[in-house]
């Protein structure tokens, strides 16, 4: 028996988690966000929906890559096509880029909103912005040669 059905039903829930979140949090919340909230409100809501979101991203990421492998293996690497290799590589720069925010500007933020430095808070935030905004570009991309991968490459 195989675990196609599976491994897919696990990998595109967790791509729809974190892509959505993060499209719904560039596209929908930060503008609002800035309309309605000063500076210290801003920021302590980014802490805060970051701090609940992350959370969610973690355990997507495990299941991403956990159930990319799979397929990988199951398939084997040397049989795997292409287009498979590539989104692993997009998927793995992406899960960095993560990291990276995670334990850098998210830390940042954090440390600059328990201390009311709105200045360093803000520009902890820029910084996430830029950092998902790539990461969105990235998700784009990585869809793009999900599913129009078999046929352009």
């Amino acid at each position: 028996m195989t675990l196609e059905p599976l491994t897919l039903f696990i990998h595109l829930s967790s791509v729809s988690i974190w892509v959505g979140g993060m499209f719904f949090a560039y596209v929908c919340l930060r503008p609002a966000a800035l309309e309605v909230l000063e500076p210290p409100q801003r920021l302590r809501l980014w802490g805060a929906v970051f701090g609940r979101f992350f959370t969610w991203v973690w355990g997507a990421v495990a299941m991403i890559l956990g159930s990319g492998l799979a397929r990988l293996v199951e398939m084997g690497f040397a049989h795997a096509p292409i287009h498979w290799h590539l989104m692993l590589l997009l998927g793995l720069i992406m899960m960095a880029i993560f990291a990276h925010v995670y334990f850098a500007p998210y830390g940042a933020l954090k440390r600059a909103v328990a201390v009311e430095d709105w200045k360093a808070g803000g520009a902890a935030l820029n910084r996430i912005r830029q950092l998902v905004g790539l990461n969105l570009v990235l998700a784009g991309v990585t869809i793009a040669v999900a599913t129009l991968g078999r046929w352009l490459i």
